[in-house]
């Protein structure tokens, strides 16, 4: 029953196949259990309860993407929105954190109506296919780019601004060799070669004393009482022009992270049709409805998460592979002592290898033609150097239709990208800071 429902005739995979995606996504992201507590505490959030609403809004965004819009797309609390919720809106502003949690809720509100009568859907069906595949192959060099930063192999320089970390480092080596093994195992084929990478780094790291044995198998779960439904309770806090412009960053933000994250999924897994997405809509309204759970539970804006695509790679395909992430974040909740020793060389060498493998869409841009080769290249190289998915994408759209036009090609582009052009141009000039 569970193959005709996330049809594995039709993508040529099995149960062992999905699990194992399923379970190198889990392994990917599985840092936000961590990382995400102790962004939202600088906030005044309690970590215990930030832990727990963060691991079951993974779980519950990811079980709707798996099981609704039936794609191997994994979702939590994003990286990047939850720092501007702790630093920029309840440091900087001095907004409370529960208010801020009721704006993420009206974002995630908002979003949902905005996707049930097709408007997403139909902007990202808008956006030209080499545009696509930039976008798809720029969140490779994005994610390649934190892959090298988290082993320690990219590192600040104050005078070139990023260089070359310590090799005799031994998180660094560990990392180096992590990278080595799993580039082994890819190049000789074996399915899982990503999620059998980590376990043999995470081993060795064990074993040479840079990865602390877990302390313990199962801890208790930790209780949201401080968090859960603060931001319904804290909606009549929302109507000032500061939580406005605070909403409409998240809004700005997440769409574009979303969709972009999406795209680049699809493309990697071969789902485009006619440069269309299959199921948009039901993509982005599980995004959506996990946002609003999220920020009820107690957490920053949810997303879906470009690691997904370390999943793909080892050969995911359907809905299956988060459904078997979002029990593994469940999982989470319990057995949280072995969380420990997912540490950053432990999962490096799969986002570096992740990134390989997405900027494979560099080839089907037609960078003879300069009005298309400008903006898919600042799309590109914008997202790692600005560290964002978003900016990347704001920054080619707006040079798009300005070289199109230029080159008197102008009835080729989709009205909608005129809009987005106005709309980045008023993002960079009021929003973004």
């Amino acid at each position: 029953m569970l193959k005709r429902y996330f049809e594995f005739e039709k993508f040529g995979t099995n149960y062992k196949t999905e699990s194992v995606a399923g379970i190198t996504t889990f392994l990917a992201m599985a840092y936000i259990l961590v990382v995400n507590p102790m962004f939202l505490t600088e906030a005044g959030m309690d970590y215990g309860a930030v832990f727990t609403a963060t691991a079951l809004a993974a779980a519950i965004g990811t079980l709707i993407m798996g099981l609704y819009a039936k794609y191997p797309i994994a979702l939590a609390p994003g990286m990047g929105l939850n720092a501007f919720f702790a630093f920029s809106v309840v440091i900087g502003m001095g907004i409370p954190w529960e208010t801020a949690l009721a704006g993420v809720l009206v974002s995630g509100l908002i979003f949902i109506a905005i996707t049930a009568v097709g408007i997403r859907e139909k902007i990202i069906n808008a956006i030209p296919a080499e545009l696509k595949y930039a976008v798809g192959a720029g969140i490779g060099l994005f994610i390649t780019f934190i892959g090298l930063q988290n082993a320690g192999l990219i590192v600040a320089d104050p005078g070139t601004v990023i260089g070359l970390g310590n090799l005799r480092d031994g998180n660094v080596l560990l990392a180096v060799f992590g990278l080595v093994i799993t580039v082994i195992l890819m190049v000789r084929g074996l399915k899982g070669g990503i999620f059998i990478g980590m376990v043999i780094t995470a081993i060795v790291g064990m074993f040479v004393g840079l990865i602390d044995r877990p302390e313990a198998v199962v801890g208790s779960i930790p209780s949201m009482e401080t968090t859960f439904g603060a931001a319904i309770s804290n909606l009549g806090g929302i109507f000032t022009v500061q939580m406005l412009v605070v909403i409409l960053t998240f809004l700005f933000v997440d769409f574009f992270d979303t969709a972009g994250t999406l795209v680049g999924v699809a493309n990697q897994a071969g789902f485009l049709k006619d440069g269309k997405l299959p199921r948009a809509n039901k993509a982005l309204l599980s995004d959506s409805a996990a946002t609003v759970v999220g920020s009820i539970l107690g957490t920053s804006t949810t997303t879906s998460y470009v690691e997904s695509t370390s999943g793909v790679a080892a050969g995911g395909r359907t809905g299956f592979a988060s459904v078997v992430t979002a029990g593994l974040f469940l999982l989470a909740l319990f057995f949280s002592p072995l969380l420990s020793v997912v540490t950053a060389p432990v999962t490096a060498p799969a986002l570096i290898i992740v990134g390989v493998l997405m900027v494979s869409a560099l080839g089907k841009i037609d960078w003879g033609k300069f009005e298309i080769a400008v903006p898919a290249f600042l799309t590109i190289i914008m997202m790692p150097l600005t560290y964002s998915i978003a900016t990347g994408i704001a920054i080619g759209f707006i040079f798009y239709p300005i070289t199109m036009l230029v080159k008197g090609r102008g009835k080729e582009i989709h009205p909608i990208m005129y809009g987005l052009f106005i709309i980045f141009i008023l993002y960079f000039v009021f929003l973004a800071e």
